[in-house]
């Protein structure tokens, strides 16, 4: 290795070890992440913010916050990161196969696609790819977001319409949402139930962020009908027991149901869509992984591509 080898191999470090820091938001976490003593981080990134000439985190001793330089430089040192990964697993597929890691953004309930039989599929492929499955609190705008900062390579997600910009969107698989109501309620006699009828009346619902969510709300905007969101759960089962007990209606799509008959789902007008996609950054690379993986998915789930 030449000098100017091990120059780069340690500005490469550094930035993985800022990385870690600014994820962890914690250096005993990043540390423990990987797999290094402390001391040895903090030298790494008081070196990287020497050589950028700038103060990169804020420092405290509970917590450790981004300053302005930080932010900007994390989604570049994301990149960067990647763009090597990328170009060492492109050289690990010409001498035997494909390795590295792929990071998958999932939705909490992901029944509208076998998701398992396609990972399943793939390991047995590419067994030496370690595949990161990561599910999202916020719901898919937050799935959006950590795919264009570089944290997933790619996800899954259920917007309605107006994905941000810096992704490719790739429809995969789509459904009609129902009203859900109690077994026995006088709306179950009905055989459509119009979208009017229902102002003001109370209803469970998923965060903000969540694609449902987002979904319900659109149409009741256009429609101009009002709504009392109740409670807000960010778990399905949850909302089908609290429908199921009267405490209000939901908006579910007839995958995110099944295998129960705790609620009736009933046809509305005009019906709201849940669509699932796959997304990816579109103006980053995937690492040689990551497209195998990308690849699967779309000749599994055929879509025509669309960029955003």
């Amino acid at each position: 290795m030449t000098v100017m080898d091990a120059e780069h191999d340690m500005e490469l470090r550094n930035l993985e070890h800022f990385v870690a820091v600014a994820e962890e938001r914690s250096f005993t976490r990043a540390a423990a992440r990987l797999h290094l003593v402390q001391s040895t981080l903090s030298v790494s990134v008081r070196s990287l913010e020497r050589e950028l000439g700038s103060k990169l985190l804020d420092r405290t001793t509970h917590h450790v916050d981004l300053t302005d330089a930080g932010r900007a430089l994390l989604t570049e040192a994301r990149t960067a990161l990647a763009a090597v990964e990328s170009a060492r697993d492109a050289v690990a597929a010409v001498h035997g196969g494909l390795r590295g890691t792929v990071r998958v953004g999932i939705m909490h309930s992901l029944t509208l696609i076998d998701l398992a039989a396609v990972l399943t599929r793939y390991h047995q492929e590419r067994p030496d790819v370690r595949i990161v499955p990561s599910p999202a609190q916020g719901g898919s705008m937050e799935l959006a977001r950590q795919v264009i900062d570089g944290e997933l390579d790619l996800a899954f997600a259920a917007l309605p319409s107006d994905y941000p910009a810096g992704l490719t969107v790739q429809p995969l698989a789509s459904e009609p949402m129902r009203l859900a109501c109690p077994v026995g309620h006088p709306l179950t006699e009905r055989r459509i139930v119009p979208l009017t009828e229902l102002d003001n009346e109370s209803f469970v619902d998923f965060p903000p962020g969540w694609g449902t969510r987002l979904s319900a709300d659109r149409m009741c905007q256009k429609s101009g009908v009002h709504r009392r969101v109740t409670v807000e759960v960010a778990d399905v089962p949850t909302v089908v027991e609290l429908v199921r007990a009267g405490f209000g209606f939901a908006f579910l799509s007839e995958s995110l149901t099944t295998g129960t008959r705790a609620v009736a789902l009933l046809p509305v007008r005009p019906e709201p869509v849940f669509e699932i996609s796959l997304i990816t950054a579109a103006d980053r690379r995937p690492s040689a992984a990551a497209q195998a993986l990308i690849d699967l998915i779309l000749t599994t789930f055929a879509a025509p591509r669309r960029g955003v």
